[in-house]
Order: C-alpha cells, then structure tokens, then sequence
C-alpha cells in the first residue's frame, strides 16, 4: 500500500498529503507544532518531513497526527482515547506501511522536540488512602472548568483532558498523568510541570487532595486500590496474571517519568537507541524513589523498575537485538508484530485480543474479529502495549526512572536531552558503552534496582561511571546554548555523594520518620 524510499541505510518518508479513497483529506506522518495547513487540491509538501524519491500512499485521518480540527478547539489526543480510524482501507496493510509510520517521525536537527511525562499518586490528606474515581472525575471536571480544558470520555465517564498538544490521562489506579507538549527548550518543559502542578493543586487543596511524587505506592496493597473506568484497563487486569506475578503491581501501584525525543533518521535512531538502553539503568539508579511496599522496606531502591522484570517478559526489557548490526525501523516492527496483542479499539469499544499477534492481525486471523485487517489506527495503538526499558514509536522514551518531586521531573529530560541531543556527547557515549556486552548490559537492568549506584561494574561502581555520565550530560546541554544545565543540579547532588533518593528515604524512615513510612507523604508533596 505505502511505498517507502530506502536511501542507504536509512528510510525516508514521503511527505504528501493527499485525497484519500473516500474523499477525506489525509495525511501520514507528524508534524510538530502546526496549524493545519492550507491544502491543495491534490496534495502539500512539508520540507521538515520530505525526501526525493519517496511517496507515501497514506491512509491517516488528520485529527489523529496533531492537526486541529474544525469541529472542535484542540487536537484529539491518540492516547486517550485511543485512535479509531474512520477511514476503510481499501487495501491490506503491509509490512512496509507498519515500517514506514516509524520512519515517518525523522525531522531535521531544527525540529526536534522534548515531550515530558509524568504520573504521580493522589491521596486525601486526612486518612492517606488513594483518591476515588468519583473524586478523580470531580477533580478533572475542576481543573476543565476552571483552565479550559477539553473533557476526553469513554462512555459517560470522564477519562482525562486534552488542551492544544497536553493531555492529562489516568493509569489504571488513578494514578494521574499530564503527557506534555513537544517543546523546544527544558525551560518551556518546567514552566508546563509547574503550570500543570499548579492548575491541579489549585482544586485538589480545595478537595483536601495531595499529590505524592514517589515510584511505588508506600503504603496501601492492592485491594485497596480504586480501579479506573477504561476499558483497555479491565483487559489488561484479565491478562496480566496469566504472564507474569507484578503485573497487577505495575499497573496500580507504580509511577514513572519518561522523556520523549526525536530522531533525524534510521541511522540516528539507532544511536541513540542503544545509548539509552546501555545508560537505562544508569537513570533508574540516579532517579530511584521507590523503596517502600505496604508501610516497610521492600529491600530495594527501585521497586518500580524491579516490578517491571516479572511483568510480561514478551513485552519489556532491555531488547538485545537492538545492538545487532542488522537492527533498524524494520527489525523492530519484526519484534512488535511477534509481542501479543490486548485489544482492538472499533466502535469505541476495546475487543479482547489477548494471546493474538499483531501478525495474526494481519492475516486476518484474529478469532475475536476474524477476517478482519488492521489499519495503522491499529498499529499505533498496539505499539503503546509493549513497555521495553527504551520504546520506539515515531519518536523514542526513555522509561526507566521513578516519579520523584517536581525539581526531578525537570531533571530527568534534561538528563537524557543533554546525552542524546548532542552530537558529541552522544558519540562520547556509544564508545564508552561499545564494548559492554549484552550480559553486562542485562546485569545491570537486574541488579540496580537493588543496588542502585553501589552496583560493582568491572573494576569499579556504576557510580564512576554515572560521574562521567553526568559531565557528558552537562557539556551536551551548555553547548546547546540554552543555559539548561542548571536543570541536572538535583541529578548532580546524587552523583556528587553516591547516595540515591531512595537511600536518603530509607535513612529517615529509620530515623527521624520512627519507622513508619505516614511521612513520607509529607517530605514528597507536590
């Protein structure tokens, strides 16, 4: 269906929107920060995503790749809910169409962005206990009305909120999440955390409402966790005891923050995928924050990043073939087609697909639709089911850090924008990293979140080695010439004494905190 341009080793995407078969304009591929554009009757070339020689026969509704829609304020955010094709594809999806919407997110040096997101737990202040849906709804109806932001549904329920390229979306145990906008500099991505932190604080202290900055709920088990309304949700709670013993733990009881960054091609894709795999357990030990389980120690750092090792082990890890010298856009849709579905999205309702490959899919072998085909809709909803330390869609996340307190959601993109964005730094990394070995690399993932920056690494600590780090993290930020690396002085105090948040954690609760872990809701507010 879609043809795709190989210029060496590299894959170029066409950049033409064009008419589609039923009449609707459409489009493939993302264009950062535009306004729809003026179309021409056959098609508009944009230069940030062209490449001679290469067409793309598209088939993506506008609204689902960040144009704003006439019938509505705003851009319909993928994620919640998911995409729905309204088109019919009048021709079979090919593997070359699922590798060409990767490759369809390069954009020049000029047009890389940083999307930040962030999860943190509500809880009322007076009993501890987690924040209910009906508090969660009231919440996000305050926060709409008061900030003017669109209210997302699924059925009658309120889901989340959408504003211009900002969404705010629930984890399936109310954890709360804002997945930023693409920014330019990590000035703008603190000043949208601190926005955002001061629009929900603004009517969750009139509710008696707080918000904890922290990897793993402290305190409560799982039967004490209020389950989310989403469809995708109670699919996924069926599942996740069939393939792993956390996977409940993962999805109620865990927050994140995660950076999103671009790519300029297939080669620099690769780049910086394998610098963020090798340094992952670098950042989970820099950013661990979550040694609490159910009011005691848990015996380790991470907790959150050690859940995520018996989750699904079809979907998450470190993905050694990255490091192969065949890897590239088309290798990984090779892994994606093979990670078991959970759902199809049709008629805005989530069908049951579990134990089914996106390759069976394309077969028209799915028993819960059978004889149906896919559409890319399709696809970039099952890409945000497989949870590696590192994700590829059309842009990359690095995944492996603990929520923590506001200064360290700041922390963390610039950590990873100094390393990758970069050039040198960037190359700095990747010959540091180019001799350690896939077992090496596996060690780590396994070992941090217990040992944090003490874990040995050959002759020394994963300490040292994160010293360095941090210099190339910094030397790659000033010479972007933002002045941002003010923005690694949380990230640096860590570094500079080897002691982790988690540890400092620990050693209050053994201490000042009298063995109860009630103050930690306190000490990590927002």
């Amino acid at each position: 269906m879609a043809l795709v341009s190989k210029a060496g080793s590299s894959y170029c995407i066409g950049s033409d929107i064009t008419r589609g078969r039923t009449g609707q304009n459409v489009a493939f591929g993302v264009v950062n920060n535009a306004e729809a554009p003026i179309m021409k009757e056959k098609w508009v070339n944009f230069s940030s995503l062209s490449c001679k020689n290469a067409r793309v026969a598209p088939f993506f509704p506008l609204e689902t790749v960040g144009f704003r829609s006439k019938r509505r304020n705003g851009v319909i955010v993928a994620a919640s809910p998911p995409t729905e094709d309204a088109l019919i594809a009048t021709e079979p999806l090919t593997k070359q169409d699922l590798v060409g919407y990767l490759a369809s997110g390069c954009k020049s040096k000029e047009k890389w962005r940083i999307g930040t997101e962030h999860e943190k737990f509500g809880f009322e202040i007076k009993t501890l206990r987690p924040m209910k849906y009906e508090q969660i709804a009231e919440l996000l109806n305050g926060i709409s009305e008061r900030f003017d932001w669109e209210k997302v549904m699924e059925g009658d329920k309120i889901i989340g909120l959408k504003q211009g390229k900002q969404s705010i979306s629930l984890e399936p145990g109310g954890q709360f999440e804002l997945s930023g906008a693409p920014l330019e500099t990590l000035h703008q991505t603190c000043a949208e955390v601190n926005s955002h932190l001061y629009q929900v604080k603004a009517v969750a202290e009139e509710m008696g409402i707080g918000f904890l900055g922290i990897g793993f709920q402290p305190k409560l088990g799982l039967k004490d966790i209020p389950v989310m309304p989403k469809g995708r949700y109670e699919i996924m709670r069926n599942y996740m005891p069939k393939v792993g013993s956390l996977g409940l733990d993962m999805m109620f009881r865990t927050c994140t923050v995660q950076v999103n960054l671009d790519f300029s091609s297939e080669a620099d894709m690769i780049r910086k995928f394998r610098a963020g795999l090798a340094l992952q357990p670098i950042a989970t030990a820099l950013f661990a924050n979550s040694p609490f389980t159910e009011g005691k120690p848990n015996g380790y750092l991470s907790m959150r990043s050690q859940i995520w090792t018996d989750t699904d082990k079809d979907r998450t890890g470190m993905l050694p073939f990255v490091f192969d010298d065949s890897f590239g856009f088309e290798q990984y849709v090779d892994y994606a087609l093979d990670v078991p579905m959970y759902f199809v999205y049709q008629k805005k309702k989530y069908i049951d697909c579990t134990g089914m490959t996106f390759r069976d899919f394309m077969a028209g072998k799915l028993p819960c639709i059978p004889g149906e085909l896919p559409n890319l809709n399709d696809w970039e909803n099952h890409l945000t089911t497989i949870f590696p330390e590192v994700r590829l869609k059309r842009y990359l996340e690095m995944r492996g850090a603990d929520g923590g307190p506001w200064r360290r959601l700041c922390a963390l993109p610039a950590f990873w924008v100094g390393l990758l964005y970069d050039e040198v730094s960037l190359q700095s990394i990747l010959d540091m990293t180019a001799d350690w070995t896939c077992e090496e690399r596996e060690m780590l993932r396994n070992k941090v979140p217990k040992t944090g920056l003490k874990t040995p690494f050959r002759d020394g600590l994963l300490w040292h080695i994160a010293e360095d780090v941090l210099k190339l993290a910094k030397d790659g930020l000033e010479r972007r010439g933002f002045k941002e690396s003010g923005f690694l002085n949380e990230v640096a105090e860590v570094v500079r004494t080897g002691v982790t948040p988690a540890e400092k954690l620990l050693e209050l609760y053994h201490g000042k905190w009298g063995q109860s872990v009630d103050p930690v809701f306190e000490e990590l507010l927002y």
